[in-house]
């Protein structure tokens, strides 16, 4: 079992003032940081989801007198996150502390979204790099108050150590990427590995934004639990001992939501809880390879900014 030594009722400080916001806050490791953020006094919570039902729910379960916002957001749809986007800009135009991209899928089948992206390249990356860019400038503005702390938290995974030949293959993001060994891991893994890749350029050319990525753990949710039983041997089995519950897979969310900045390394990569960790892969410290991927997004995405 990680060392996972976080009390969130003692770790997390009152968030007077603070707004944050969570993508795929419905379901998962997401609503458990939804519920508990609102628990410390924050200004404003938004989340994102696509089950307005679950949303409802959650807004229920959260104390009384806490400003929660539900915007459906699909990040799997371009056009949808751009409208989602807005709506986050009209409802909270004066600052936004904190974004956490959780929304995800995990070793779906070959697909492609409607807008003909593979599907989990799209869902877990480029919507919410679209999701990034459009609200970076709200970003800047509150990094720029008097105290504030804007930061930009990818939610990746270790699974981002196992991807195709080259770590992301440009020219099958247009297609299912139907790859013949281990295909959902390594599309999924791809995935992951752009999510640490785009943090460590966001902290690059942002530099009054704090961005970092992190691993929440493998944790015991419907990514896992909805997996068909080869694919749970593929994940329980090298994890015995290792596995989370829902609850303990906030944690680290929780903690590069409200840590000191100064505790955190821009482009670093944590692992549960608050550990700066030291894995590296060929693709993960290529720097052409994470100015490629920067320049085929911002391709990708222009039309929405």
């Amino acid at each position: 079992m990680p060392d996972l030594k976080f009390d969130p009722k003692t770790e997390i400080p009152d968030l007077s003032g603070k707004v944050v916001l969570v993508t795929g806050g419905t379901a998962g490791v997401g609503s458990g940081t939804v519920l508990e953020l609102a628990a410390h006094n924050p200004a404003h919570i938004l989340f994102t989801g696509r089950n307005a039902k679950a949303a409802e729910s959650i807004i229920a379960r959260a104390p009384q007198g806490v400003k929660l916002t539900f915007i459906s957001c699909d990040t799997a749809d371009n056009a949808a996150v751009a409208s989602a986007a807005e709506a986050i800009l009209s409802t909270t135009p004066e600052r936004l502390d904190v974004l956490v991209c959780c929304a995800g899928i995990m070793a779906k089948p070959a697909g492609v979204t409607k807008d003909g992206y593979e599907v989990h390249f799209a869902t877990n990356q480029l919507g919410h790099s679209l999701l990034v860019r459009k609200l970076m400038p709200l970003l800047e503005k509150t990094a720029a108050l008097p105290g504030a702390d804007a930061r930009v938290v990818m939610v990746t995974s270790v699974a981002w150590k196992g991807t195709p030949s080259g770590g992301i293959q440009f020219d099958k993001l247009h297609s299912e990427q139907d790859l013949p060994v281990l295909g959902p891991w390594m599309r999924y893994g791809q995935s992951k590995l752009a999510n640490l890749l785009y943090a460590r350029e966001l902290a690059e050319r942002y530099p009054n934004v704090l961005s970092f990525a992190i691993h929440p753990g493998v944790v015991k949710t419907s990514l896992v639990t909805d997996l068909t039983w080869s694919q749970k041997l593929l994940v329980y089995l090298p994890n015995i001992g290792q596995m989370l519950t829902p609850e303990q897979g906030t944690y680290n969310l929780l903690w590069a939501i409200t840590a000191k900045k100064e505790r955190i390394q821009k482009g670093g990569f944590y692992m549960p809880v608050g550990k700066l960790s030291d894995e590296k892969t060929k693709a993960s410290e290529d720097p052409a390879l994470r100015k490629k991927l920067w320049e085929w997004t911002e391709a990708e995405i222009a039309k929405y900014l």
